[in-house]
Formats: C-alpha cells, sequence, structure tokens
C-alpha cells in the first residue's frame, strides 16, 4: 500500500523539478537585478551566471534521480540497481555543486558560500554511502527471491 508520505513526498520532489526549471531560466535577470542591491554580482554578472546555471543543473540532475526512485517507491519495489546507480549520480552532482561553489570564492567570500560547499560535500558522501547500502540490500534481496 502505497503511503501518503511517499505520495506527498513525491509531488513535492516533482513541483520543486518543474519550479528549478523556472527558476534555472531566469537566472540571468534575477543576477541583474540582484546586482543593484550586490555590487560582487554586477561586477561578475557573467562569472555568477555561469555557477549559478551550472549549480541549478547539477540541482535538477540530482531531483530527476530523486523523482526516479520515488516511482520505485511508489511501485513498492524500492530495492533495485537502478536506484543504487541515481544515488551514485546524486552523489556526484554533489560534488560538482560544491566544486562550482569553491569556484565562487573566487569572487566573493560568504558564510553561505562555505556552508553550501559543507552541506553538498556531505550529502555527496552520504549518497555515495547509501549507494552502498541498497547496493547490499538489492543482493539480500536478489538473493532471497531465488531462494524463494
Amino acid at each position: 500500500m502505497r503511503s501518503k508520505l511517499a505520495i506527498f513526498t513525491k509531488s513535492m520532489i516533482d513541483v520543486f523539478f518543474y519550479f528549478g526549471i523556472a527558476v534555472l531560466v531566469s537566472v540571468p535577470w534575477v543576477i541583474r537585478m540582484a546586482g543593484k542591491q550586490i555590487p560582487v554580482f554586477e561586477r561578475y554578472y557573467w562569472q555568477m551566471v555561469v555557477v549559478f546555471i551550472v549549480s541549478g543543473i547539477l540541482a535538477l540532475a540530482i531531483f530527476y534521480e530523486l523523482r526516479k526512485m520515488f516511482n520505485t517507491v511508489l511501485k513498492e519495489d524500492p530495492f533495485v540497481m537502478e536506484n543504487v546507480q541515481s544515488l551514485k549520480k546524486m552523489g556526484f552532482y554533489s560534488f560538482l555543486i560544491a566544486g562550482v561553489s569553491v569556484v565562487r570564492l573566487l569572487f566573493a567570500i560568504t558564510p553561505a558560500v562555505l556552508v553550501i560547499i559543507l552541506v553538498f560535500t556531505i550529502a555527496g558522501l552520504f549518497s555515495l554511502v547509501l549507494s552502498q547500502v541498497f547496493k547490499q540490500a538489492v543482493i539480500y534481496k536478489e538473493e532471497n527471491d531465488l531462494t524463494i
């Protein structure tokens, strides 16, 4: 039986994914407007646009993988190798976001950027460890399926 929490979470991930596309498209205009208030955004306009677009694409890739994973949760079959691969990809994308954020430090060192680097590094590590846990669960499940 599909849980209401899983359905709600999948719906929220879908909303964030599509909202993220809209935000990504608006990045050049948002950075231009932010430049009127924050001089570093005006001074490094193109660099900031590139950093935020690359980070946004990677964040959308993470949401895409989460959407795929939640489809298996809703089918009540989450322990599949596709989810192991999705977790590995999400870990890789998280490390890339942290790396892109390190590049942003060249233009402006702020506490927020340092927090983003830390959060996405931890998220990357967590995703890779979780992929190993899922891989072991898939192996046990497949062995169990063969026994029955």
